[in-house]
């Protein structure tokens, strides 16, 4: 496969955005911060998303190194799925995309029925990764 890197646009904020663009790749992120999550578990999590659709989201985030894909050696096979630090440090920003999703609701008129945008305590380890 190519380098996935050779195919993003030079200017950062494009490239940025190009990395976790598509509907569902923000959502597994929001998933997958929370801690390590198999195949099946994020399926659940979003059952609007075909298997298909998920896992070739989480290859294009693992070829882009936000997430992390594990096989463990037992039959059958067990694979998890966890945030990088480079997909870590993508939580605050995705945050402020909630924010600003909830406020232009606000503005107009559309409240109703909206989630909540949920921040997860983490350990202070994982906030000085992020941090880093």
């Amino acid at each position: 496969m190519a380098d996935p890197t050779k195919r993003l646009p030079k200017l950062p904020v494009e490239r940025a955005l190009k990395v976790i663009a598509g509907r569902w790749k923000p959502v597994i992120l929001y998933y997958v911060f929370d801690g390590p999550k198999r195949l099946s578990e994020l399926k659940r999590m979003m059952p609007d998303i075909t298997q298909k659709v998920l896992i070739q989201q989480l290859r294009e985030m693992e070829e882009h190194g936000l997430v992390r894909r594990k096989v463990f050696a037992e039959v059958p096979a067990r694979v998890e799925y966890t945030a990088t630090d480079l997909g870590l440090a993508l939580e605050p920003v995705l945050l402020a995309l909630c924010r600003w999703g909830q406020r232009h609701a606000e503005e107009q008129n559309e409240l109703g029925g909206l989630a909540d945008c949920i921040v997860r305590p983490r350990s202070n380890q994982a906030r000085a990764k992020t941090a880093a």
